[in-house]
Order: C-alpha cells, then sequence, then structure tokens
C-alpha cells in the first residue's frame, strides 16, 4: 500500500538541522538571482543576428581602412553571412564580366579583388581600366569575398552595383510629353533581365523616354540588366508600375495610343494606326506573350510578319523591330 513500503529510500527523509518542521534548505538566493533578468537588451548593431550588425560588420571588415586585423567574429556571425546561395542581383562577378561592366561604364558602389590573386592578362586588363576610371579596388580575403557574394565562383574579383533608383510611371509620362513625338515602352512580365536590359538598349537607340516594369512577376534592374543595355540604363529611366493595367489606362487618357505586340495580331507593324502621336508600346513576356487584361487595355494589336517554320521572336527582338517601324512611320 502507498505510504507502507519497506524499500529503502521509500520514505522521505528530513532535512539535517531543520529539526521536526519537514522543511528543506534554502535555494541560497539561486532563485532569486535568476529572477533578476539579464539586464537590458543590447543595441541592434551589437546583436549577431540583426541586420545592423552585419552592416557593421562589413563597414569594419578588411575591406575597409579601419578595420582591426585582429577582430574576432563572434558566434553566428559567419553563419548567417553564409546562408544566402548566389550572389545577390547587385553583384557582377568573375573576371570577363567584371571587365566588360568596366567597358561599358556601368554604375559601380564598390570593386573588390582578392589579396594574393593571380595577375593574369584578364586581371592586368582589369586593374589598368579601374585606374584609367579613377576606381579603387578594395582588397579582401577569399572568405571575405566568398562572404560577400554568397559564395559564388567570382575568380577574385567582384563589382558591387548601386541600388537602382527607378522613376514614377506618372513622372515618365511628363517627361514623355515634353517631347515633340513621345514614346514610351511597357513591359508585361518579362522576367529575362537579359532581354529587359536589351529592350532599355533599343528604347534608346529609337528616341524612346522610357520603359515602364510590373513590379511583380518581372525581372528589374539587376547587374545583368545593366549589362544587358550596354550602358543605355544610365541614359533611359525606368519607371516601377504597381499595376500595369491602370498605368495603361492613364496613358491612353493623356492621348497615347496603346500598341500590344501580338503573334495573332489584326494590323501589321507598318500599318499602326496613330504613331505620329503619343505611343506606348506593350511587349508581352518571353512564353507567354500579353496578359488577357494587358491586351483589353491596348487599342492597337499589332504583329510582326515571320516565315511560318519560326513560332515567335524574341522579346527584345520583337521590340526591336516594332520600336524601328514606329520610328521609320514617323520619318
Amino acid at each position: 500500500m502507498p505510504g507502507n513500503s519497506q524499500r529503502k529510500g521509500a520514505v522521505r527523509k528530513r532535512g539535517k538541522g531543520t529539526g521536526n518542521t519537514g522543511r528543506t534548505a534554502g535555494s541560497g538566493g539561486r532563485v532569486r538571482r535568476g529572477l533578476e533578468g539579464k539586464g537590458p537588451t543590447p543595441k541592434a548593431e551589437d546583436r549577431p543576428y540583426h541586420k545592423a550588425y552585419r552592416s557593421r560588420a562589413e563597414s569594419e571588415s578588411a575591406i575597409s581602412p579601419n578595420r582591426s586585423r585582429g577582430r574576432r567574429k563572434p558566434p553566428g556571425e559567419e553563419r548567417v553571412r553564409q546562408n544566402t546561395k548566389g550572389a545577390g542581383a547587385e553583384w557582377i562577378i568573375g573576371r570577363n564580366p567584371v571587365y566588360e561592366a568596366l567597358q561599358a561604364d556601368l554604375p559601380v558602389r564598390r570593386a573588390f579583388i582578392v589579396e594574393g590573386t593571380e595577375r593574369d592578362s584578364r586581371v592586368s586588363d582589369i586593374l589598368k581600366l579601374a585606374a584609367e576610371k579613377g576606381l579603387t579596388l578594395l582588397q579582401a580575403s577569399r572568405r571575405e569575398l566568398d562572404n560577400l557574394t554568397g559564395g559564388a565562383v567570382h575568380q577574385g574579383v567582384a563589382l558591387q552595383m548601386p541600388e537602382y533608383t527607378y522613376a514614377h510611371p506618372s513622372d515618365l509620362l511628363a517627361q514623355a510629353l515634353e517631347t515633340d513625338e513621345p514614346i514610351v515602352v511597357a513591359c508585361d512580365s518579362i522576367t529575362d533581365p537579359r532581354n529587359l536590359g536589351a529592350i532599355i538598349r533599343s528604347a534608346a537607340a529609337f528616341g524612346a523616354s522610357g520603359v515602364i516594369v510590373p513590379e511583380r512577376r518581372s525581372a528589374h534592374m539587376t547587374a545583368t540588366a545593366w549589362k544587358s543595355s550596354a550602358g543605355a540604363a544610365a541614359r533611359v529611366p525606368v519607371a516601377l508600375a504597381g499595376n500595369l493595367n491602370r498605368v495603361l489606362g492613364e496613358y491612353a487618357d493623356a492621348g497615347f495610343t496603346v500598341v500590344g505586340l501580338a503573334g495573332e495580331g489584326d494590323v501589321d507593324i507598318d500599318d499602326i494606326p496613330g504613331v505620329d502621336g503619343p505611343v506606348l508600346l506593350v511587349v508581352g513576356s518571353e512564353d507567354d506573350g500579353l496578359a488577357r487584361l494587358v491586351r483589353e487595355n491596348c487599342d492597337v494589336l499589332a504583329s510582326i510578319p515571320i516565315s511560318a517554320d519560326t513560332e515567335s521572336l524574341n522579346a527584345s527582338v520583337a521590340a526591336s523591330i516594332a520600336l524601328y517601324a514606329i520610328a521609320r512611320a514617323r520619318g
């Protein structure tokens, strides 16, 4: 029966020095100390898992003249910074891409070279070109550049571009209306940044006032788009549209003829009406073309005659042909 067990240890012994009260010895202050807390919360820049801490750590790394070379990374810092796989959209990595980016005069926020990188002919070209442009190459260890570029294969050199500043579609509209023969290009779900860059390049070649891209399901101004634009992105503003269909309506109300490129369009690209006035050219995605609602918001659906053996044209190629046709029709 409970309480009658004869096993050793079945009966609770009274604590020593407690007399007959049955009370046990105190905690020695352990419980009270546990309730006192751990003091004030550290500042954001002192917490390894906070982005403010990582920002400060980058500024104090080997690429900074203020770096303390004996600094030891607090636990968790390196793990957090290596969670991102691959270089971000603002990075240009590799010897040939870096050299081509410098040749194209792409904007550069910071340029890096790994300490002790083997000086082959391409690295020598990069150093020479950077010197000619007055660009400082910051030295970093291989581990540091690995961390900055998310472990991508950088071949010892990398460029970080500044964050792109987008125009507002309404501001672009006002700017376009100040020109004699306004033309603007809108991209409907162009997801390849190389196509976006090529479209921007063509827009610059044929005098377009700017390019519009949607906020969602669209390529944006990454390093790849900058490179594909061959520097034209520095001259042609790119506007970010929260709702592309609403923007199409706004431009139509302002007097633009909204022309959508579609393989099944009933108007030949050479016969677009209203090209002597403001034109908003809409280019569809690489795979699906124009979305249904976008089609409905176009005044004209124009097609480019191609061989029956070819299913469709690349989006950037189609945009170039259409822009050329519009420019030629205007004389």
